[in-house]
């Protein structure tokens, strides 16, 4: 079951002031790949988008990236991902209305999806819901999510919240490294000169996120160890002072030697908290 978080809010009625808890619940779907039991840890309530694979119906977080990695290969089909739609937002929102007060939901990055614009239009059948336009991707709304909570849990009111993490959400920072662009390309999201001079060249490129959508950066040659280490000392440069609460390492295919040489990074830049998580189908596509 979970948890309520208490924020104190004045309100007034005929005969005096009184202080109410609201109880807030913080919102995502499941592009915030978190694992159940972070999600649980930190009280946060996903909605899945929907994974077609040919002819058969998944939802995010109940498949695995090897499961689309061998549907790929065997079908040569590329898997399609469905957004959450209005209606399936609009029951979302009323579940988690029968036991909290307002809702603070993070959407998946407009530019990326129709997601943000369906949970907008669900929040306008209810009271004291804001959703949020991330601008991000994965992890990336979980730092989002997480460091709202944190809020709730200080105490500040709601709309106070809101004004914190629109000043927050902007500096907010996500990239990943490609060992082949073949699922960007197939999906439309890079042109074919750029996906044939890569493989050409043999590079392997850094996806940032920025002003929402997803941007190519820098560009590694060699063994993909080598090319993991070179990517989190170029990232970690270009930090000014960054918040070193919490960091994510979320990989689709990787091995224990790539994690740890990212995990030995952020820990030697004063990262206090590091989880290791799996991407879920929709960031794997």
């Amino acid at each position: 079951m979970a948890k309520t978080y208490n924020l104190a809010v004045k309100t007034k009625n005929a005969k005096n002031k009184e202080t109410q808890k609201m109880k807030i619940a913080i919102s995502a779907e499941s592009t915030i790949d978190m694992p159940k039991e972070l999600l649980e840890k930190y009280d946060i309530h996903t909605v899945a988008f929907t994974i077609l694979l040919g002819d058969k119906l998944a939802l995010d977080g109940e498949i695995t990236p090897t499961e689309i990695f061998d549907f790929v290969g065997k079908t040569k089909i590329l898997p399609k991902t469905s957004a959450v739609n209005e209606e399936q937002y609009k029951e979302h929102f009323a579940n988690l209305k029968k036991d909290y007060d307002a809702v603070l939901h993070f959407s998946l990055s407009s530019e990326m999806s129709s997601a943000y614009s369906n949970a907008v239009k669900a929040s306008e059948h209810f009271e004291n819901i804001h959703v949020f336009d991330t601008r991000s991707l994965s992890t990336g709304i979980a730092l989002q999510a997480i460091y709202a909570k944190k809020l709730v849990d200080q105490g500040l009111e709601f709309n106070k919240i809101i004004e914190k993490m629109n000043e927050i959400i902007p500096h907010t920072q996500a990239s990943f490294v490609l060992k082949k662009l073949d699922y960007l390309y197939k999906g439309g999201r890079c042109s074919s000169l750029a996906y044939f001079g890569a493989n050409l060249l043999g590079l392997k490129p850094q996806i940032i996120v920025k002003d929402g959508s997803m941007k190519s950066h820098h560009k590694y040659r060699g063994t993909m160890q080598k090319v993991v280490a070179d990517y989190c000392r170029d990232t970690l440069a270009e930090f000014n002072n960054p918040d070193t609460d919490v960091a994510f390492i979320t990989y689709s295919s990787a091995t224990d030697e790539m994690i740890a040489e990212a995990e030995t990074a952020l820990k030697n830049a004063g990262f206090k908290t590091i989880y290791k998580t799996l991407a879920g189908a929709t960031a794997s596509l």
